[in-house]
């Protein structure tokens, strides 16, 4: 996980997605005005890049016109100035909300009053296709006077690219990546072997996590979520097993496959088990201690994520990447063993808990009943 991710999950109410964004990147390009002024070149918003001066600035207000029923928060706002003439960018940003009623018509308005400028520019930027009709936008009184793009988030992602070697930059596409802002709407060659291999990949997961493994795993725990190796999982958490609550949905166990959804093509998912506490989780502290004891006592078994006071889902991990068993001549049955195995490995680490391991007898819930 990237350190964007982990401030943004430091939030415990509703995470900010977009201004925690908008403030990233109005930063980043900030201190890289070079890039800034590529990007936009690269786009043909500007021409030249003779600037004396760049001003970057994030939320700011502006007071409503006449005709306006509410003052305005503009995303970013870009001040370009040669010493003699000066030009003005709006950029509203959007990632997975949509455009507010008249938000963009009322922008350009306001871009259209603003005094001693030489160039007006609106800008709409999106990770999702999201089609504007600028005669909508820009009606006649307006289409002179401001000049207006629209853009996608995986076109910046790509500039970005060019410019790795900045820790910076890296951490931004890092989290672009994860919050699926790197995305085209065109399909690869790997999107096109994933749809045909899709129901084959998935059995063969299945295949490993069901009877006697999904058996040994109630055996030790109490019990299974019935329908727990979802594809609810697959898509929000990036993984594939089946799980046990111990308590609510602040201390778990997992087991079954994880990363499935890496930042790059040349990571490999990873299987195993995990044991997980929530950051608001009252006993949290406690359990954080016996995670740790157990790191500090099996360094080379267990793996810790995240064991730390901050407010975030710390936990251990006994795994091993896919990688690992791809050389192997039947791959389904090491994996299965594999799993056996992991299961065994976490039964060992029981008496460092002071805590009941027996999970809630819910069995008749299934995935989606919890996602309902």
């Amino acid at each position: 996980m990237s350190l964007f991710s982990n401030l943004l999950n430091l939030h415990s109410a509703n995470k900010p997605l977009e201004d925690f964004f908008t403030e990233i990147v109005a930063y980043f390009l900030s201190l890289n005005k070079k890039i800034l002024l590529d990007w936009l070149k690269h786009h043909s918003i500007i021409s030249d890049d003779n600037y004396s001066s760049i001003k970057i600035s994030t939320q700011q207000a502006h007071k409503g016109l006449e005709t306006h029923t509410e003052d305005s928060k503009l995303d970013i706002v870009v001040e370009l100035s040669t010493g003699i003439n000066t030009d003005v960018i709006f950029i509203e940003s959007k990632i997975g909300s949509t455009e507010g009623w008249r938000q963009l018509e009322k922008y350009a308005e306001i871009l259209s009053n603003l005094p001693n400028v030489k160039n007006r520019i609106l800008i709409y930027i999106t990770r999702d296709y999201d089609p504007k009709d600028e005669t909508k936008i820009l009606p006649l009184n307006l289409y002179s006077k401001v000049s207006f793009y629209q853009l996608r988030w995986h076109q910046f992602y790509n500039q970005l690219q060019k410019h790795t070697t900045d820790i910076l930059a890296k951490e931004i596409l890092i989290f672009m990546r994860i919050n699926q802002m790197s995305y085209t709407n065109q399909f690869s060659s790997v999107d096109l072997l994933t749809m045909v291999n899709f129901n084959k990949t998935l059995n063969l997961m299945e295949s490993t996590l069901n009877d006697e493994v999904q058996e040994k795993f109630r055996l030790a725990f109490g019990g299974v979520i019935k329908g727990a190796a979802s594809r609810t999982q697959w898509k929000w958490h990036s993984r594939y097993i089946i799980y046990i609550r111990f308590s609510g949905e602040n201390f778990w166990c997992g087991l079954g496959y994880f990363n499935l959804n890496p930042d790059n093509l040349t990571e490999y998912p990873y299987l195993g088990i995990c044991l997980e506490v929530s950051p608001g989780f009252e006993k949290r502290q406690k359990i954080i201690e016996s995670m740790k004891k157990i790191i500090n006592d099996k360094p080379d078994i267990w793996i810790p994520e995240s064991l730390t006071i901050l407010p975030t889902w710390s936990a251990i991990f006994y795994r091993k990447s896919l990688q690992q068993f791809l050389s192997k001549e039947n791959q389904l049955s090491a994996i299965k063993d594999f799993f056996l195995e992991s299961i065994e490995e976490l039964k060992k680490i029981q008496p460092y808990f002071d805590f009941p391991w027996k999970g809630v007898s819910i069995e008749a819930i299934t995935e989606a009943d919890k996602e309902e």
